[in-house]
């Protein structure tokens, strides 16, 4: 069993790369040509990557899900109608999921990930035309060494998360700041009240001018509570541990 860290790229909004301890990469929600904020050596995608992960289907969480199929093939997360839309597009290795339901990730024996609410709404466009995108989701994955990251998705704050954390006991936090059309600061310190977060990593921040929550607003509301909230730059690289 590894016991190195899980390193983490931000590539802007809400698109991360993920490098499990034993090297298998997780791209969550791409959205990649389109997005202001990704670094344009990503731009392009990627030259190998294993797994997808998709919350839901907004063009800002699923732009370049096509192009990142045909060209990667990842074995790749999401809800049933998310993965019967791809597989329509060409996608080989998906694997439909539901709340509530754990998959083994296929070829890594131990990184596991678990589908949980999120509180949202999910749709694809296509042309002039928006088709159903299923549910939105969070996913929680637990890797090869146990770390353990809860990805809420673009979501409200809910009751639930009490629930997910009281199960899962997550290591991380990865949930959206920017208000709007997800939580701001405000509701994004009640939900680390609710899963007892440790450690935070903000996302769906500063991409446009409508997403006003930063950071530093959700620091000021955890004035109270001993919870690291994790400052990453777009296109950092960070590494996270079990620090307990």
């Amino acid at each position: 069993m590894s016991t190195t860290g899980v390193q983490i790229t931000w590539l802007g909004h809400s698109t991360f790369l993920l490098v499990s301890p034993g090297g298998k990469t997780i791209l969550i929600d791409p959205w990649l040509t389109g997005n202001p904020k990704t670094p344009e050596k990503y731009k392009g995608g990627f030259d190998h990557l294993d797994y997808m992960l998709i919350t839901h289907g907004h063009s800002d969480h699923f732009g370049d899900a096509i192009a990142v199929s045909l060209k990667n093939q990842p074995a790749t997360v999401a809800s049933y109608e998310i993965i019967t839309y791809l597989q329509s597009k060409g996608l080989k290795n998906g694997i439909p999921v539901n709340k509530g339901g754990t998959v083994t990730l296929p070829g890594s024996e131990t990184i596991k990930v678990t589908t949980v609410h999120a509180d949202h709404s999910s749709s694809i466009q296509e042309d002039d035309n928006v088709l159903n995108g299923g549910e939105p989701v969070g996913f929680v994955i637990e890797f090869e060494n146990g770390y353990t990251i809860y990805n809420t998705g673009d979501t409200s704050v809910f009751g639930d998360m009490k629930i997910i954390s009281e199960i899962y006991h997550p290591d991380l936090v990865m949930l959206p700041i920017g208000d709007h059309f997800t939580m701001g600061p405000k509701e994004a310190a009640y939900a680390i009240k609710l899963t007892d977060a440790s450690k935070v990593l903000p996302m769906h921040y500063g991409t446009f001018p409508l997403l006003t929550g930063t950071p530093d607003k959700l620091r000021a509301e955890l004035v109270s509570r001993n919870t690291v909230v994790l400052s990453q730059d777009v296109g950092e690289t960070i590494t996270v541990v079990r620090t307990t």
